[in-house]
This record gives C-alpha cells, sequence and structure tokens, in this order.
C-alpha cells in the first residue's frame, strides 16, 4: 500500500527520541549554538506530535532538520538584531542530504558538562539526547513543567561558553544515565528504559568497556522489575522475589555484554556491580547464591572506589557468607549515620539470632528511610519480629 493513507497512524515516538540528538547536530553544525538549536529542535518536535499521526514524512529526520531550521530563521528574524544575524544567516542552505558526522557522543558530553549540577545533567540529557519534552521530564521527576524548565534554561546558560566538540568526561556521562536509571518509573515516560537506551548509545558510540559494565548492570536490574513488587505495590526483597518472573532474555543479554567487557581486563567500578549482579542472577533459588563470590567482588569494588556503602553492601554480603557475627564484625568500622546502616545492622543481627535487637533497629530504620515503600517494608520487618517474639 503507497500514499498518505500508508502513513496513518499512532506517533512513533521513540522514532522522534531517537532522531533529536541528530537533528540537534545538524543545526550545530551549520553554525547554531547549541541551545538555540536545542530549542528549535524542540518546537519542531512539537509541530511533529500534531502532524505526524495524520502522515509521517518518508524522510522524518530531513523533515524535521528543515522545520527546526526554519523555527530557527523565524526566531533570527523576529529578534532585535536580526538584520546582524541575517548577515550570517542569510538564506536557508540549499536542500540537500542532513547526514552529518555523528555528534552524539559530543551532545552525552555536552549535556553531562562537570559544570552541571547532577540534577541539571540529567534534565538536560534526557531532553537533548532523549528527546523528551519539559512537561515528560517534569512528570517523572514529579516537579512542576515551569520548574523543569527553569532548571533545563539555567543548565543551558552554564554551558553557553562550552565549545561542542570539546574533550568531554565519559565518567561523568555514565554516572548522569545511572542517575537516570535509578528513577526508575514515573509518569508516562519509563525513565529505567530510557537510560538504557541511552546507555546503548554510548556503548555503540565508545566501545569503552566500563560503558558495556554500566548497559550490563542496567540490563540485569532491569531484568528483576517483574518481581520487585507485589500488586500492592509493597517491594519484595531479593531473597523472596521470584526469580520465575525475572527476564532471561535481559539476564542473558547482560551477562554476554559483561563478559565480554570482563575480557579486555580494565575493571571498572560498573563492572564490578554488574558481576555482583550477574551472580544474583545465576542462583534458580535464593539459597544458592555463590556469597564467597559476591564477597571477593565487592572487594574488588571497595578497592576501586573506597565508597562506605560498598563497604556497608560487603559487611552484609558477608554476614550471607560467614554468619551475621562476621558481618557484624565487618559492620562495626562503619559510620551508623550512613544511609541504611540501621537496616543492614537488623538483618545481621537477625542472622546472628538476635531478633530482639533486630526489630528494634528494624524499626529505627523504617523512621529514617527516605523511600516510602522501603519504610513500609522496614517496618514489617520490625513488626514480623515483634509478633514471633510475643508467640
Amino acid at each position: 500500500m503507497t500514499g498518505p493513507a500508508a502513513h496513518r497512524g499512532a506517533l512513533d515516538e521513540r522514532l522522534l527520541r531517537e532522531l533529536t540528538p541528530a537533528v540537534i547536530n545538524v543545526l550545530v553544525g551549520r553554525g547554531v549554538d547549541f541551545a538555540t538549536a536545542e530549542d528549535a529542535v524542540q518546537e519542531a518536535l512539537v509541530q511533529a506530535t500534531r502532524a505526524w499521526p495524520e502522515r509521517q514524512p518518508d524522510d522524518p529526520k530531513g523533515w524535521l532538520v528543515t522545520v527546526a531550521w526554519r523555527k530557527f530563521l523565524d526566531a533570527q528574524r523576529s529578534a532585535a538584531s536580526r538584520r546582524a544575524r541575517e548577515e550570517r544567516v542569510e538564506v536557508e542552505p540549499p536542500p540537500g542530504p542532513t547526514e552529518q558526522v555523528d555528534d552524539t557522543l559530543q551532545l552525552f558530553f555536552l549535556c553531562a558538562h562537570p559544570s552541571l549540577s547532577p540534577t541539571s545533567a540529567v534534565a538536560l540529557t534526557l531532553r537533548a539526547v532523549g528527546g523528551l519534552t519539559t512537561r515528560q521530564i517534569a512528570q517523572a521527576y514529579l516537579v512542576p513543567e515551569a520548574t523543569m524548565a527553569q532548571r533545563i534554561s539555567r543548565a543551558k546558560r552554564t554551558i553557553a561558553d562550552v565549545r561542542f566538540g570539546a574533550p568531554g568526561d565519559l565518567a561523568t556521562v555514565r554516572r548522569v544515565l545511572y542517575l537516570v536509571f535509578n528513577e526508575g518509573y514515573s509518569g508516562e515516560v519509563d525513565l529505567a528504559a530510557e537510560a538504557i537506551r541511552l546507555s546503548r548509545q554510548l556503548v555503540a558510540l565508545t566501545g569503552d568497556e566500563e560503558s558495556a559494565g554500566l548497559l550490563a548492570l542496567m540490563l540485569l536490574h532491569h531484568a528483576r522489575r517483574p518481581a520487585r513488587t507485589r500488586p500492592d505495590g509493597s517491594l519484595v526483597p531479593l531473597a523472596e522475589q521470584d526469580r520465575s518472573r525475572w527476564d532471561t532474555a535481559l539476564v542473558a543479554e547482560g551477562v554476554a555484554i559483561l563478559q565480554d567487557a570482563l575480557g579486555r581486563e580494565r575493571l571498572g567500578e560498573y563492572q564490578a556491580q554488574a558481576a555482583i549482579a550477574a551472580l544474583h542472577a545465576d542462583a534458580l533459588v535464593a539459597e544458592e547464591t555463590d556469597w564467597v563470590q559476591i564477597v571477593s567482588w565487592y572487594d574488588e569494588l571497595l578497592r576501586l572506589t573506597g565508597s562506605p556503602v560498598v563497604a556497608l553492601n560487603r559487611a552484609v554480603a558477608v554476614g550471607e557468607a560467614d554468619g551475621g557475627a562476621a558481618g557484624l564484625a565487618a559492620l562495626a568500622d562503619l559510620d551508623p549515620a550512613l544511609p541504611r546502616y540501621a537496616a543492614a545492622a537488623a538483618h545481621l543481627h537477625e542472622r546472628a539470632g538476635d531478633p530482639a535487637t533486630a526489630a528494634r533497629l528494624y524499626a529505627e530504620a523504617a523512621r529514617v528511610a527516605s523511600n516510602l515503600a522501603e519504610r513500609h517494608h522496614l517496618a514489617r520487618q520490625a513488626a514480623r519480629l515483634g509478633r514471633a517474639r510475643r508467640g
């Protein structure tokens, strides 16, 4: 079937998001500064959401480039400095191919520039590289659209003088994508899935083993998602999850990507975290988990990061491998003010056969938990041990 009717249907939002970085790159290549190019492309995306459900163009990228360029010219002509600017951009470039050198990696670097705060870098990455609208980003982060618009505007002002094509910080890009992934799902956009999509792009652009480790980690964690909550929204601990509900295709893909990355023998923290997640995925039931190997990987991760949070998680793993008393000994040198310290101590005291102390610590952990689902889970643990003692 050919003709306009063949193009009618639902808007392909995924295609729009995938094309966004390339269209921004075309405008930047024509001499438009990044902030202005990003604004013009956003206007073109809005127009596409209205026009494409009726008839999607044969050349979606070319259509977006044309519309975004016209939006840019319209803005230039309406500005007070119209005459001076039109001398630089006198006429629309002649029709021709829109394919340019793939500068998407430079967009990653620009949007995750070290001068930006983490929240600003996340918002700008989702808009310029991810192609999400300000409304979608605001909804995902549960803030008013005006607040998110201000955040994005401030971010663009912050990097206004950064030269497009300047060397970037790949480690910062990875941290930003991991922040996006950990937001999970809220509103109409699945940020975990979006982070995976963007991480696939990053791996394809760089071939970097640590970026591959990050992608593997995301896939392995995302594979557990169907089993992570009950119908009422309450958390299901890893040990209690129905592993038949884990996405085996995602697990297999994550493990394959990880094995390839580890084979290059340039270990990084995301690869080490992914190795821990892979060992959990390898156990058909919780009792088969190879905690000794997990402790070894936590040793590597602690060597790489020196993070007190990693040391806390390692203490819990030691408790699983060698018993609660050994875990408590590993916990003894850590700061009790660490996030989730009380929850870890509660679990280890229960493993060590001290339910009274465990119940008290679970209740304490519930009071300070920042996440509502986690708070309810910890409170239920405290109540469970309280009932057991009374019984």
